[in-house]
């Protein structure tokens, strides 16, 4: 047979004590009595009563603090308070304290019976609610356990690096891939500055940039030739995220790729030579008629065509390969300059609006001033070539930190986005580009891989229809190091 409830009385009054223990031993329940204020502490820490019964006044304190302070301690515990009069202030203190009922004279047994267990049943379906509100939060914070190890699995196993970054660039979560890839231990890092913990310069500037112009494709290079694609991600209320995969292979891939290129080109060369030779003594030999020199002139442009993409193969070739023939001190805005004047022409003839944006002082960069030139001219050609009549052209270099900055805008067709991750691969041309629109799809290759030669980055911002933004970020001299290609 279940054990009956327990309620604690704490009352003064010798004859209301009696009424309240016969009532209650009536109607089966268990009684305990605290006679004073250390008593009713110690009873409530011994016995744990189902329901306290007190006074307006107990042991010269006010009843109402007291039941404060015990619904305090015990916030489950139901109290009935016992005033000797019945007042609307009382009532209103009791219910705004959080006491269950209240109870004034006159009093019948049946009375406190009555109040006694609609008190408990009150109880009852308050511990009933929470119990269940506890299985059921339980349950969801369990389920989000059981997400976040599945998460942290899953991070602490695959071979992707993932960085999470507050909004003070604060580490929040470093899995073990990215650990290795920087060469960072297993010591707790969070909430310290990912520039003091990872010193690498092409993650810094990721990150300094990635605010302003997210880039999907950038790429993280190391000394022992390791080299990452990273991407930058912002997280609304977070921060952002930054992942890293290892491309090593397919760059050691592409290498041997463009070895076999330049190979077959350079061997082309000398059968194409020969064509070209033997086609210009056909006239030499006997007279041609008009339609004969038609053939003969289409033949030396197609010559011509794949002379010039093989040129572009073999140069491109030179220049992954790191023949970088002479290098020094450059000056990026004088270069630019005479790259300028040579389109003057063709600049005004479209009567497109050129802006340009140079600072005095432009600081060196190190490089091969040759390979820089031919940088700047395909961009610049670029722009003049997809720039409709009467367009704009924005020009600017600016100073970040340790390094230099070009930008080169235009108002052309743009770039549509399925193509603009692929635009700096070998013979890729935009799905927008008119076939009478002549090029052999290495100009931006090329671009890349004098950038990359330059320990530099260059990405794209292009909105279809209205326009296209290369920039270009190359490192400045610095001082006390010895710069190298």
């Amino acid at each position: 047979m279940p054990e009956s409830d327990l309620i604690l009385l704490a009352l003064d009054d010798y004859q209301i004590l009696q009424l309240f223990e016969r009532a209650l031993t009536a109607s089966s329940y268990r009684i305990a009595v605290a006679r004073d204020r250390i008593s009713l502490d110690k009873t409530m820490q011994e016995t744990s009563p189902a329901l306290l019964i007190i006074a307006e006044h107990f042991s010269d304190n006010s009843g109402l603090e007291l039941s404060k302070l015990m619904m305090e301690r015990f916030p489950t515990l139901p109290v009935l308070f016992f005033a000797a009069r019945e007042s609307s202030e009382i009532l209103q203190n009791a219910l705004k304290a959080g006491i269950s009922g209240c109870l004034f004279p006159p009093l019948v047994s049946g009375d406190i019976a009555e109040a006694v267990e609609l008190a408990l049943k009150k109880s009852l379906r308050i511990g009933d609610w929470t119990r269940r509100e506890v299985r059921r939060t339980t349950a969801s914070l369990e389920q989000r356990v059981n997400e976040l190890q599945k998460l942290e699995t899953i991070l602490d196993h695959i071979e992707d690096g993932v960085i999470i970054l507050d909004s003070r660039d604060e580490l929040l979560l470093i899995n073990p891939a990215a650990r290795r890839a920087f060469g960072i231990g297993k010591e707790d890092i969070s909430g310290k500055n990912v520039f003091d913990i990872i010193p690498h310069q092409d993650l810094r500037s990721l990150i300094s940039m990635g605010r302003s112009n997210p880039n999907q494709y950038h790429e993280i290079r190391f000394e022992d030739e390791r080299v990452f694609n990273a991407q930058y991600a912002p997280i609304p209320g977070i921060g952002i995220a930054v992942t890293l995969q290892n491309i090593t292979y397919l760059k050691q891939i592409e290498h041997m790729k463009n070895e076999f290129v330049s190979t077959v080109s350079h061997d082309l060369r000398s059968p194409l030579t020969a064509i070209m030779g033997y086609v210009e003594l056909l006239d030499r030999v006997g007279p041609v008629n008009e339609q004969q020199k038609d053939f003969i002139q289409r033949v030396q442009a197609s010559v011509q065509n794949v002379t010039a993409l093989i040129n572009d193969l073999l140069e491109l070739g030179r220049i992954e390969a790191g023949i970088s023939g002479l290098v020094g001190t450059v000056p990026l805005d004088a270069v630019l300059k005479f790259a300028l004047d040579e389109i003057n022409l063709q600049i005004a003839e479209k009567k497109i609006n050129l802006q340009t944006s140079i600072p005095v002082d432009v600081p060196l960069i190190y490089g091969n001033p040759v390979r820089i030139r031919q940088m700047l001219d395909n961009l610049l050609g670029n722009a003049l070539k997809y720039t409709p009549v009467g367009g704009d052209i924005k020009i600017s270099i600016t100073v970040d930190g340790d390094q230099l900055l070009f930008q080169i805008s235009d108002t052309g067709p743009g770039i549509p986005p399925a193509d603009q991750p692929h635009i700096f691969e070998k013979f890729y041309r935009g799905s927008n580009v008119s076939t009478k629109v002549i090029g052999s799809g290495l100009g931006l290759a090329i671009v890349k891989s004098i950038v990359e030669t330059h320990h530099g980055r260059i990405w794209v911002n292009s909105v279809y229809g209205k326009g296209s933004t290369f920039v270009v970020v190359l490192p400045l001299i610095k001082v006390g190091k010895t710069p190298h290609l």
